[in-house]
């Protein structure tokens, strides 16, 4: 057995040094912060690694958007499998600015004020919805010009393009994506405002479609090509899923890192371990894998530092 180490830090402590030190102390969720780390380290030094990133929205409506964004720009990341709503902060945030709240202010008041709450990130109609329909009409219909039916992942790298004479166009997680050829997978693309407004385009266009299968095609071919896959799983849902369930077709994940505030007693797949999907397939029986607890504005950062 190895022993418990205590250990200090200082005010010369560099974050990476805290985490080594989080490994010595063998204690609680900061083991789990150590493990995930030198996980992390891993799949990047495998070079036959396929490296994907999901999440949720919500998250890119905090400054972890920046995170997230130089991934893609320096490539630590392969694919990312995400929610509609991602799109929506991060087109919305290019022109307009969110800010910050509090989680226990009143949601009434704020109504009447035409202010949005995610949890304690504040939203402004004029910020989120408003906006997005004034700048987002104008490019579904150029690219409704160019082509009538596309496949999702190709649609968001046509939006990076579209954007990328902005001036804060380098801020965006999607001008990224686009110019590294990376691509962002939506299994649910119409659950947000990016996708309502390609709805409404629709209302009078019927022959703009989405070809969903091709995604689902791309993203397939990606993971059974690769001779080892690994995975970043924030939170759980159908970005989660849509991961696992893929790579079971190549008898699981060999890398996979979860961090997720929901429990496993419920049976949710948000909360369930990365230890549950070997039962499924989904994760290999060898894999080195670990499920972390905790938000994941504060553990991402410190995991992948």
């Amino acid at each position: 057995m190895k022993s418990v180490k205590d250990y200090t830090i200082t005010d010369k402590t560099t974050i990476k040094e805290l985490v080594k030190h989080f490994g010595d102390a063998g204690g609680f969720s900061a083991k789990k912060v150590f493990q995930a780390s030198k996980i992390y380290q891993k799949m990047q030094s495998d070079k036959d690694c396929f490296k994907i990133l999901s999440h949720p929205a919500c998250i890119v409506s905090t400054g972890l958007r920046g995170v997230i964004k130089n991934l893609i720009k320096t490539k630590q990341v392969d694919a990312i499998m995400t929610t509609c709503g991602t799109l929506d902060h991060d087109l919305a945030r290019l022109w307009k600015d969110y800010y910050q709240g509090a989680f226990n202010m009143d949601d009434s008041e704020l109504h009447q004020k035409g202010i949005n709450r995610l949890g304690n990130i504040l939203v402004p109609n004029e910020c989120y919805g408003e906006v997005l329909e004034e700048k987002l009409q104008p490019i579904i219909k150029k690219l409704y010009t160019q082509k009538k039916v596309w496949n999702v992942h190709e649609l968001i790298w046509a939006f990076g393009e579209a954007i990328k004479d902005e001036p804060h166009a380098k801020d965006t997680i999607i001008y990224w994506a686009w110019k590294n050829k990376i691509p962002i997978y939506l299994p649910g693309p119409l659950d947000g405002a990016w996708g309502a407004q390609l709805w409404n385009f629709w209302q009078m266009h019927r022959d703009f479609n989405l070809n969903l299968f091709e995604d689902d095609q791309d993203f397939f071919i990606r993971v059974t090509d690769a001779k080892t896959a690994g995975a970043v799983m924030l939170g759980g849902g159908i970005s989660k899923h849509h991961v696992i369930w893929f790579n079971q077709f190549r008898e699981g994940l060999d890398y996979a890192i979860q961090i997720s505030t929901a429990v496993e007693y419920d049976g949710s797949l948000s909360g369930a371990q990365t230890r549950e999907a070997i039962s499924w397939g989904k994760v290999k029986k060898d894999a080195t894998h670990v499920t972390v607890e905790g938000d994941v504005t504060v553990l991402l950062p410190l995991i992948i530092i």
